[in-house]
């Protein structure tokens, strides 16, 4: 699947997982900045982006501080990028009580702050550049399948996806006369290190799909649809959310989310 061609994009989060498989993706005529919190892991992706021609800078930054989100704003609009993915997401499993305070804000502030901030900061020049040029922009929010249902032991994490999701829905119907296509990107389980960075049992065998499969979903489906829910398991599931009850699907996720993912499990 053939990527859509792009000037310039921030991908943020890109020290692994997606947001590093969506730097990848894209074609060596794009011009990079990535960020994330992982200043050696950053600094290796820029080497292999590098490496594969692409022209790259690597800003390390934390998107769950004021600081962070100015300097990324910053050095995005400088490099006058025409795709923003906002991918810098992170979740923690297990009861909310019992959960770190700290973390808990942190959470807000990646997945949600960040992307309002970020997506309202750099949009308007995005715009304003496709329009002078006849060219059209590119928005992806990196969403979840959890965004479509309350998710017990997952409070928090599926509160800031379904956020994601449904500003990145409003924000396709708001924009759609305008020279930018909206992508709300739901992953459902992926293989990266996100189950054991979010404290999740289960055991380290492989779930899902690769992060590059998901990436080259992600380019190919934008400008196409506005939502992509990856996998027909993932979009069977995200259809039955929106019907069935909401309380019964909280109860029926926590309970499914807790026999599989409890920690020791």
């Amino acid at each position: 699947m053939a990527a859509r061609v792009f000037a310039s994009a921030l991908v943020t989060g890109a020290s692994s997982g997606i947001g590093a498989a969506l730097a990848r993706a894209l074609p060596a005529t794009t011009r990079l900045l990535v960020t994330g919190r992982d200043r050696d892991r950053l600094a290796a992706l820029a080497a292999g982006l590098d490496a594969a021609g692409h022209e790259v800078e690597a800003l390390a930054a934390d998107l769950a501080t004021d600081a962070g989100r100015a300097a990324v704003i910053t050095r995005a609009e400088a490099r006058a990028i025409d795709l923003l993915v906002n991918n810098a997401g992170f979740g923690r499993f297990g009861p909310y009580l019992e959960s770190d305070p700290r973390v808990e804000r942190e959470m807000v502030e990646v997945n949600v702050t960040a992307v309002a901030a970020l997506t309202r900061a750099l949009l308007p020049g995005m715009i304003a550049r496709a329009r002078g040029g006849g060219t059209r922009a590119g928005l992806i929010v990196v969403a979840s399948t959890v965004a479509f249902a309350p998710a017990p032991f997952f409070a928090t994490y599926a509160a800031t996806k379904a956020f994601d999701l449904h500003f990145s829905e409003a924000l396709a119907v708001e924009l759609a006369d305008e020279p930018i296509d909206v992508l709300a990107l739901c992953p459902g389980a992926t293989r990266t290190e996100f189950q054991r960075r979010a404290g999740m049992g289960g055991g380290a065998r492989p779930r899902g799909h690769t992060a590059e499969e998901v990436a080259a979903r992600a380019l190919a489906a934008l400008g196409k649809k506005p939502v992509l829910v990856v996998g027909a398991r993932n979009r069977l599931a995200a259809f039955a959310a929106r019907l069935l009850p909401r309380a019964a699907m909280a109860r029926l996720s926590g309970r499914v989310l807790w026999r599989r993912y409890r920690p020791g499990g």
